[in-house]
């Protein structure tokens, strides 16, 4: 065999047995306990991880080596090592942690504690808490703003958008939404930030440098009362032109024109639908339905449901690996 026939040949079982090359997704199940990891080449669980109580919140580190899940019920934040999939390590966050997020290089932690009414703040490299942040009542939706100036909290309970100065790590600004706001979202140029209020039914859209609600996204769904249309995850493509947001028992995820904040389609999924995830080639979507105890595979150019992947009891937060 010639030199050059043995170097492709190597370079394609390297390709079909580095794991590098497909998107391993990381699903928390909120009452199994678990978190289920997921082929997106197979579409397939490979493995299940036994973490703490009530897991929820999750997200990869910015290098990848680890994925970081909010246990409520233990108050802390457990890593889990994804070379060897088990639980190496945690964080030390406030009560009842729910979501968070991360500065862009992947060295400070903010964790919203439902609680006690604070964002903790935490040391990523040195696992070690740097201080907390009151905020407002049953504090949930986590964002940064791209220039990672400012950090969001959304407060389920007094129903706002707390702006947070990174710097000085205090509440400079306060912006009122509708009622219970679950999740919040930037678009990458920071024109725009998007909170979803679960039972108020709407998509606030928030002009960050006013801080003043500049619009707001309804959804109609034939047949379904109003009340069961409940937004809650938000996904927006990195171009901004296109924004996928989950309507909780609505079973539906709203396809939006983040330019003109006009819903296009509905995609129905699995029942209770949470919060997604992009593969970071963004051709597909991932959802958490809670009730179904499944994800369902977006196609994002096609906007259709593909796939349903059985995963564990109430599947809540979704994590993909960046390259």
């Amino acid at each position: 065999m010639s030199h050059h026939r043995l170097l492709c040949l190597t370079v394609l079982l390297l390709a079909w047995t580095n794991p590098a090359w497909s998107f391993v997704a990381y699903v928390s199940n909120e009452k199994s306990n678990t978190v289920s990891v997921i082929d997106t080449d197979t579409w397939t669980v490979t493995a299940t991880i036994k973490v703490g109580q009530r897991p929820r919140g999750i997200e990869f580190t910015r290098d990848g080596k680890f994925v970081m899940v909010a246990v409520g019920d233990d108050d802390t934040i457990q890593v889990i090592d994804t070379k060897t999939q088990k639980v190496v390590d945690t964080l030390p966050s406030g009560p009842d942690p729910e979501l968070f997020t991360q500065d862009a290089a992947g060295k400070i932690l903010y964790v919203a504690n439902e609680n006690d009414n604070t964002v903790t703040v935490i040391d990523l490299q040195k696992r070690s808490r740097l201080g907390d942040i009151q905020v407002g009542v049953e504090p949930e939706g986590m964002a940064v703003s791209p220039d990672g100036k400012i950090l969001i909290n959304t407060s389920e309970t007094t129903n706002m958008a707390h702006f947070i100065d990174t710097t000085a790590r205090q509440v400079v600004a306060n912006v009122l939404v509708d009622s219970r706001p679950r999740f919040a979202e930037f678009k990458r140029d920071g024109s725009e930030l998007w909170v979803s209020s679960e039972i108020g039914g709407t998509v606030s859209i928030i002009d960050p440098a006013k801080h003043a609600v500049t619009g707001k996204i309804s959804f109609n769904i034939p047949g379904l009362r109003s009340e069961a249309i409940q937004p809650v995850g938000i996904a927006m493509t990195k171009d901004g032109k296109t924004a996928f947001v989950a309507l909780g028992p609505a079973n539906r995820i709203a396809v939006v024109d983040a330019t003109s904040h006009a819903v296009t389609k509905y995609l129905l999924v699995g029942q209770r639908v949470w919060h997604m995830a992009f593969t970071p080639d963004e051709k597909y979507l991932l959802t958490t339905n809670g009730v179904s105890n499944d994800v369902s595979v977006i196609d994002v150019a096609a906007q259709k449901v593909i796939k349903t992947i059985q995963v564990g009891e109430l599947p809540w937060g979704v994590t993909i690996a960046q390259p």
